[in-house]
């Protein structure tokens, strides 16, 4: 149709509500007067001196993940013994190649920075395939925060682009035997 485009429009949340099942396992969860948009999971454990942490990022139907972007730091060491962090099994679709995955230590802010994009046909799923693996260097080192910002896209008319930011600090004490 002629002269037809669109109505979109993009808003950001930033105020999620943080859900604690324990000081390891966290989900924010973002939300507008409309109901839940999104939510980031984690589910962390410690093993071998190691935190696992398995994520779980879900979006409303009519969405599709975009982007994810995670900044990842220890506080109590985060400037003098930053830790060694890693991600497990980088993502692969159904048919499609695996997403492209960044890892970095960023100019001028904390922690590293891990990046997924090109997700292909996991875009519209529930990914719940992405671990997470930190290695604290320094042993007074027990607090884990993640800073996220996912960037959802809406596959309808009159639907809104979302870009969620938020921040998680779990706490593993069992790190610091």
């Amino acid at each position: 149709m002629a002269g037809c485009s669109e109505i979109r429009s993009e808003q950001t949340l930033s105020d999620p509500t943080v859900h604690a099942d324990s000081s390891g396992r966290k989900t924010l969860v973002f939300a507008t007067n409309n109901g839940e948009v999104g939510k980031f999971g984690v589910n962390g454990r410690v093993d071998a001196g190691i935190i696992d942490a398995p994520l779980e990022i879900w979006h409303r139907e009519e969405t599709a993940v975009k982007s994810i972007k995670l900044r990842v730091w220890m506080p109590e060491v985060a400037t003098e013994s930053p830790p060694k962090v890693a991600i497990a099994s980088p993502v692969e679709g159904d048919s499609s190649p695996p997403p492209s995955v960044a890892l970095y230590t960023p100019d001028r802010a904390l922690g590293t920075v891990i990046e997924v994009s090109d997700l292909n046909d996991l875009a519209d799923e529930t990914i719940s395939i992405l671990n997470l693996l930190v290695k604290p260097v320094a042993e007074t080192a027990t607090k884990l925060n993640i800073y996220t910002t996912i960037e959802l896209t809406s596959s309808g008319v009159l639907e809104r682009d979302y870009t969620l930011n938020g921040e998680l600090q779990l706490t593993y004490s069992e790190l610091n035997h």
